[in-house]
């Protein structure tokens, strides 16, 4: 693996956890948004990740086997941005505006603990990738060095 190759995979790693970060962050902010533009409760979102990579693991397994591997095809991307359609909780509240005829104002199906707990899984994830990002610009300046 050269050294451009390990920094695109945490670099992949890097764009896809700040993407993750920044869903979380608008879950968090519309955890109380009863009305969007289309007239319903906000919807969380989630990112869908998937290996950025052209081969799959078996076909690499095998060329690395026989000698023939010239690179391995890594890092993670979004593959797409998924709506959750539970329903969220609804509340009696009849001086709402978004009210129902009942008195009961649908909420968003955002649970503030699960955002966190989320986050904070997408920010060690993160870190993780910066230190590998980190622990590959070391050797590559190591080995600069020893061309002294």
């Amino acid at each position: 693996m050269s050294f451009w190759e390990s920094l695109r995979i945490g670099s992949s790693g890097l764009t896809a956890q700040r993407l993750r970060l920044d869903l979380i962050s608008n879950n968090i902010a519309n955890a109380q948004t009863t009305r969007t533009a289309n007239g319903t409760p906000y919807q969380r979102q989630e990112a869908v990740f998937m290996p950025d990579q052209q081969n799959s693991f078996l076909p690499q397994l095998v060329a690395a086997h026989r000698g023939t591997l010239t690179s391995i095809q890594g890092g993670v991307r979004v593959s797409q941005i998924t709506a959750d359609t539970k329903a969220g909780p609804q509340v009696y509240d009849p001086t709402h505006p978004d009210a129902d005829a009942k008195g009961y104002v649908t909420y968003p199906n955002v649970d503030i603990v699960v955002e966190m707990t989320n986050m904070l899984s997408a920010t060690r994830s993160y870190e993780a990738n910066l230190s590998a990002v980190e622990a590959v610009k070391r050797m590559a300046l190591r080995a600069l060095e020893i061309g002294k």
